[in-house]
């Protein structure tokens, strides 16, 4: 199987790479399994802090190759998409990668691209990035969890907007509306996304886990929910070494150097 997904470590960072370019990245079923095994080598090495999924060429990604697809539709129910005991780089079929990610996105960027954005925490996205959600013009819907947290990270209307038409918007937009956080020059794509990589993965990585599972847990089953089990996370994180490192650097005027224990 041709490698279509590259990993590569940087310190506590996964860099995961789409590199189909010569089919617009677009996904094909050996392209999902190899992405989701990567999301769950990003979850499951205690090594690992943060994740930058980025992507090889000019474009993103065009979304589903849907004549592979549908060669593997009579397969599924022995063979899924998302290979059993992987996890869901969109989040609908298993929990998501418990460890936060950032996107960098440039060109075109249609569909389940989109959703992997909407799934993962941060995104940054180059001048030349376009994006459309356009499933309602071939009579389907956004099934990578996308008619949820779209509404989520931009608002009811804004989401509607594209939701709803299928149109197609640019990068100061998605910016506009809260979709991407930066948008930056194409050569500084993916530095940019690195460099925020590198900020998160400096800080407490259990800190950061219970700060996304506790925000997940208010986006998934509302805030008293979440409220409720704040004092049970804070409780978990009172026990551990890193609070005391980072308390002892406080006091010491100097940079915690978190191990995540």
């Amino acid at each position: 199987m041709t490698d279509k997904i590259t990993t590569e470590r940087r310190g506590h960072i996964l860099m995961i790479g789409l590199t189909r370019a010569d089919k617009r990245n677009a996904f094909d079923p050996d392209m999902i399994a190899q992405l989701a095994a990567a999301y769950t080598q990003l979850d499951e090495d205690k090594t690992l802090r943060c994740g930058v999924l980025w992507a090889d060429g000019p474009d993103f990604t065009s979304g589903l190759d849907m004549a592979a697809i549908a060669k593997q539709i009579p397969k599924m129910i022995i063979h899924p998409l998302v290979p059993r005991g992987k996890i869901d780089p969109w989040g609908v079929n298993t929990a998501p990668c418990r460890k936060p990610i950032v996107t960098a996105v440039q060109g075109r960027c249609y569909t389940l691209g989109i959703e992997l954005m909407l799934c993962n925490q941060i995104s940054v996205a180059s001048t030349d990035a376009s994006f459309t959600q356009f499933e309602v013009g071939r009579g389907l819907l956004p099934f990578g969890g996308g008619t949820v947290r779209w509404q989520l990270a931009v608002g009811t209307h804004n989401a509607n907007r594209y939701l709803l038409t299928g149109e197609a918007f640019d990068a100061y937009e998605a910016h506009r509306i809260g979709l991407v956080q930066h948008v930056v020059a194409p050569e500084d794509l993916v530095a940019k996304a690195v460099e925020i990589a590198e900020t998160i993965a400096r800080q407490a990585p259990l800190g950061v886990q219970a700060a996304l599972r506790n925000a997940r847990l208010a986006q998934g089953f509302g805030t008293d929910k979440a409220i409720g089990k704040i004092n049970f996370e804070l409780l978990k994180l009172l026990f551990s070494k890193d609070l005391r490192r980072g308390f002892k650097a406080f006091k010491a005027r100097e940079t915690a150097q978190f191990e995540g224990d």
